[in-house]
């Protein structure tokens, strides 16, 4: 199927949206609730499988298999131009964090990335699945162990958490990476898991038992916050979900001083 070619904006710093605008006829392909606001024209429809349309009924029902392996939903939501002129769709990332426009012709027309990280794409772009084939990566890999494929020669868009960092492995070049942090990477590199090797930086060091191992050739993306380790802070911070409040701003502490004064008034 041939590729969209779109143009888009991005805006922001670290709560990022990207505009896509579309030809008439285009149409891009968007995460379920990335949608931010679109221009009258275009017309939004809910497709079966992966938003690639290809191979009839049964490819459709293969694409909405390898989205429920993925973690995502059965349906994919695809943004369309039926008017005249050009018109724009806006999706937004869900966290703080940068959106990575990755043009897949330049990059041998496939990226492997984490199942929570692509945001929208250019129609025609096809959403797989990669399984780690490694068994030390299907036992430990945890984030890492089944990933999402984006392929095709078309413009695709992915979100990282927090600061972004790109790197170009060079061939036997290897890289150690806590799993939550890797964001994409080309087919090229592999990608390992390894033991930690000491028993008391496993128990008391906070960075558990295993790591990752990215080895070049092949570019990679990195991002510093974690979707998990943001909900685990939060959580953690949060007195309704079973964590506990911290005191800020004062000697006494807002959460201590404000439980004093915001207590029931019988």
């Amino acid at each position: 199927m041939a590729m969209d070619v779109v143009d888009y904006e991005i805006f922001g710093n670290e709560m990022q949206y990207v505009e896509v605008e579309l030809d008439p006829g285009e149409a891009a392909i968007g995460e379920a609730g990335a949608m931010m606001y679109m221009q009258d024209g275009i017309e939004m429809d809910t497709v079966f499988g992966d938003g690639s349309q290809q191979g009839g009924f049964f490819g459709k029902v293969l694409g909405a298999g390898k989205r429920l392996l993925t973690g995502e939903g059965l349906f994919t939501t695809i943004f369309h131009n039926e008017g005249r002129g050009k018109r724009r769709v806006a999706f937004a990332a869900p966290y703080p964090g940068k959106i990575i426009p990755v043009q897949l012709s330049g990059i041998g027309g496939t990226l492997i990335c984490q199942k929570d990280a692509f945001l929208c794409a250019a129609k025609g772009v096809s959403l797989g699945i990669a399984f780690q084939k490694k068994l030390g990566v299907g036992l430990f890999g945890g984030e890492g162990f089944i990933m999402q494929k984006l392929e095709g020669d078309g413009l695709a868009f992915v979100h990282a958490g927090g600061t972004l960092k790109e790197l170009v492995l060079s061939p036997g070049e290897s890289l150690r990476i806590d799993t939550g942090c890797i964001v994409a990477f080309q087919p090229t590199v592999d990608f390992d898991i390894k033991y930690v090797g000491k028993v008391k930086s496993a128990i008391f060091g906070g960075e558990g038992l295993f790591f990752a191992t990215l080895t070049g050739p092949g570019k990679v993306w990195l991002q510093s916050l974690p979707l998990s380790r943001l909900a685990n802070r939060i959580i953690l911070s949060a007195p309704a979900a079973g964590g506990r409040s911290v005191g800020q701003g004062s000697v006494l502490g807002a959460g201590i001083l404000g439980g004093i004064l915001g207590g029931s008034d019988d």
